[in-house]
Formats: C-alpha cells, sequence, structure tokens
C-alpha cells in the first residue's frame, strides 16, 4: 500500500515538473514572439525614420539647387547694367554667408566685416604706393600691420563685426585692386562693396528664404538648406 501511494507521488510530481515545463516553454516562446514583433516595429520604425531623412535631403538638395540656379544669375545679368563690374564677388560673400550657418541675424556684422575689408583693401594699396621701401618689405610690413589691427578691432567689437568677413573682403579688394595703382582705381571699392552687400543680402539671406519657403510650400524638410534654422 504504501509502496503503490509512493508510486502514485512519484507520478504525480513527475506529471507536475512535466506541466511545469511546458507552462515555462510556452511562456518563453510567447516572450520570443513578443520580442520578435518589438524588434520588428522598431526596425520599421528605423526605416521609415531613414526614409523620412532621405527625402527631406532629397528635397533640401533640390530646393537649394533650384535657389542657386535662379537667383544668383538675375544678379550676374543685372549688375553691368548698373556699372557693377566685380558681380563675382557676390558669390564670394554669399558662400561665407552659408558657412556661417545662414545665420540671418548675423548679416549686419558680416556686412560690416566685409565693407571694412573693402576699406582695408584701398588703404592697403594707398600705404604699398606711398612707401619708398623694397616692395617685399613694404608688401611684408603693410599686410603684418593691417592684418594684426584688422583682428584686433573686430574682436574688440565683435557683436558689430564678423572678423572673418573682415578678412575675406580684404584679401578680395587686394586681389582686384592690388595690381593697379591708386589714380586708376576709381570706383572700383564701390562697386566691390555693393557686390558684397548683395552677396550677403540677396544671395545669402534671399536664397536661404526662398528655399525655405518652397520646402514649407512642399511640407517636409526643415526650412531650409540642411541647416537648423537660427533666424
Amino acid at each position: 500500500m504504501e509502496e503503490k501511494c509512493m508510486e502514485e507521488k512519484y507520478m504525480e510530481k513527475k506529471y507536475m515538473e512535466k506541466k511545469c515545463m511546458e507552462k515555462k516553454c510556452m511562456e518563453k516562446k510567447v516572450m520570443e514572439e513578443k520580442c520578435m514583433g518589438r524588434n520588428g516595429m522598431e526596425k520599421k520604425c528605423v526605416e521609415e525614420r531613414n526614409m523620412e531623412d532621405k527625402q527631406k535631403k532629397t528635397v533640401n538638395m533640390l530646393t537649394l539647387a533650384f535657389g542657386i540656379a535662379f537667383m544668383p544669375p538675375i544678379w550676374a545679368v543685372l549688375a553691368p547694367f548698373i556699372g557693377i563690374g566685380t558681380g563675382s564677388v557676390a558669390l564670394i560673400c554669399a558662400g561665407l554667408f552659408v558657412a556661417n550657418g545662414n545665420r540671418r541675424q548675423d548679416t549686419v556684422k558680416i556686412s560690416v566685416g566685409f565693407l571694412l575689408g573693402d576699406l582695408w583693401a584701398y588703404i592697403a594699396v594707398w600705404v604699398m604706393e606711398t612707401l619708398q621701401w623694397n616692395p617685399n618689405v613694404e608688401l611684408y610690413v603693410t599686410l603684418f600691420v593691417m592684418g594684426g589691427l584688422a583682428v584686433i578691432v573686430s574682436e574688440t567689437f565683435s557683436s558689430m563685426i564678423y572678423t572673418p568677413a573682415w578678412l575675406c573682403g580684404w584679401a578680395i579688394g587686394l586681389t582686384i585692386m592690388g595690381p593697379m595703382q591708386v589714380d586708376g582705381i576709381g570706383t572700383l571699392p564701390i562697386q566691390i562693396g555693393v557686390a558684397m552687400l548683395v552677396g550677403v543680402i540677396y544671395v545669402g539671406v534671399g536664397v536661404d528664404a526662398f528655399q525655405g519657403m518652397l520646402v514649407r510650400r512642399l511640407g517636409c524638410g526643415d526650412g531650409g538648406n540642411g541647416v537648423p534654422d537660427t533666424h
């Protein structure tokens, strides 16, 4: 009788263990299925996000391409009609505006920097023509003194002057006016200055605003040329 009872208990124990194992297997299977479902959803979300990012990038690229193709050539055509022979300077200045992140709040200080660079170039040409030293010594001393002063002044008044614009404007002015005599420069500094302002305001700010409008009309993108809006 005892043996039979022990045998029944043993069988019952085995049965319970088997049932417990089956339950654990079922739970494990359910967990695996849930994980598979979650992983699938996450994978799908990542794929959708990548598609959206790719679409935004494509829209930004095409709208920027259209803006650059549409607006600067208008200036290139009109510039000679208003007596500006240095129209291409605008694209250089617009490039620096874009390199600064299309920060419209910096428009004024970038413009001031370019105009000071233009003036600095004229002064440098005048100084080198006035000095009667060895040409190489004249060049070195002029660039040394004026370059150092430009950085000191612009960094002292950094809220009003953008240092890279001053140095870039100075380089542009020297490239155009450097080989000339002061008497032969004429209205070149004014022409360069106008082209600089057009580059910053019309090409830089204008193209960025035009592209942003196109992106918003299309209902996607970040409203700019891939650079976060800091307007």
